[in-house]
């Protein structure tokens, strides 16, 4: 059989497995052949598409699934030419093979590599080994594929401001008012940094009230042309800061939220998967709703060399 003919297949990318779009791929395969063999075709395929899904319903007679698919790129090349016989194949002998390639990424605006609830965004590299007569033996490896932004865009870097207040009423008893005002330096974050959030509290009421920075991921999938939707929401990290007493003002506090390592970036640019992140500032009221400030941010990768100009 195949598979006790061809064995130690491998896939190695040269020097790294995260890419971007442009970028030349090189590697090699290797594999060992315990007897002789005739193929008719070594190729690689390189792939990038989005596929989600999700159900909706409890009982099987009322379950409805929705399904959203987008192919950003498909290009295969040989690695072996077959030519060498009058029939079309090649005869590999026994033993060990290696084979270079390369493969130049297609240059667009694709989005990042993304594992979610109801979808992936995947990037992928497959050699086909195909015989005559046969069905094709595929080998695939995941590629990591970051999209990096264009760091040159100020509303990225300009800072983010906002305030809300509320009174809070108990029966014919107005409490005096509780306010917040809270700045971000700035709106484009990247994974393992920390967002560092400065606020100002004054509370004129009766009650202590606790402050709260918390980070929030967004998940949406659609189905062809959008025509339906599921949202998910996901709280990636939270800080909880010291109490605001009863009657004091202008209390400055400063928080820090340290954004995950491992949080995605932002995407926006996939008609099937979208992913948004909000950091959302909250005063801890108790007896009445919440009083919140909300600043959409942007986790984004940036290019290599913008940290060597840093």
């Amino acid at each position: 059989m195949f598979r006790d003919t061809i064995r130690n297949f491998s896939i190695s990318l040269d020097e790294r497995n995260t890419f971007s779009a442009g970028d030349l791929m090189t590697g090699t395969i290797s594999f060992d052949l315990t007897k002789g063999m005739k193929i008719s075709a070594l190729s690689m395929k390189i792939k990038g598409e989005a596929n989600v899904k999700w159900s909706t319903g409890s009982r099987r007679t009322q379950r409805r699934t929705y399904r959203g698919r987008m192919e950003f790129f498909s290009y295969k090349s040989a690695i072996i030419q077959t030519n060498t016989a009058a029939d079309g194949t090649t005869e590999l002998a026994a033993g060990t093979h290696i084979y270079s390639f390369s493969c130049q990424l297609p240059v667009g605006n694709f989005p990042p590599s993304f594992c979610g609830i109801h979808g992936r965004i995947s990037y992928s590299l497959t050699v086909s080994i195909d015989r005559p007569w046969h069905f094709s033996k595929d080998f695939r490896t995941e590629l990591n594929f970051v999209n990096y932004i264009d760091p040159h865009q100020p509303e990225l870097w300009a800072p983010l401001s906002g305030s809300n207040y509320k009174t809070l009423c108990c029966l014919w008893c107005a409490s005096g008012p509780i306010t917040m005002t809270v700045s971000l330096e700035k709106k484009a974050f990247k994974p393992g940094e920390t967002a560092k959030v400065m606020c100002i509290f004054s509370n004129a009421s009766t009650r202590t009230v606790t402050p709260n920075v918390k980070l929030q991921q967004k998940q949406t999938y659609y189905t062809y042309h959008r025509t339906n939707r599921k949202k998910v929401a996901l709280q990636l990290a939270k800080f909880t800061g010291d109490p605001i007493r009863a009657h004091t003002s202008d209390v400055q506090t400063e928080m820090l939220l340290p954004i995950p390592l491992n949080a995605p970036p932002t995407i926006l640019n996939c008609a099937v998967l979208e992913v948004e992140y909000i950091l959302e500032v909250s005063l801890c009221l108790r007896v009445s709703p919440d009083l919140t400030v909300v600043f959409p941010i942007v986790l984004c990768d940036l290019p290599p060399c913008w940290y060597l100009t840093e």
